[in-house]
């Protein structure tokens, strides 16, 4: 997984997670649930980028 990958995955867990909890706080179940929505989103990106990266390994394991 390429570092600004995870870095931009990370970037979008943490914003979903300011607008779920600011959501929280302020009674605002849409703010809260699109929070919730980004931060599987940014948790799906992980997992296609580890996908990747394992399948990459598994190919040069094959093909060395």
């Amino acid at each position: 997984m390429s570092a600004s990958g995870k870095a931009s995955n990370k970037v979008e867990d943490l914003k979903g997670r300011v607008k779920e909890t600011t959501g929280r706080a302020t009674g605002n179940k849409d703010l809260e649930s699109e929070g919730k929505v980004d931060q599987v989103k940014a948790a799906a990106k992980d997992v296609g980028e580890t996908v990747k990266e394992v399948g990459s390994r598994a190919k040069r394991l094959v093909n060395p």
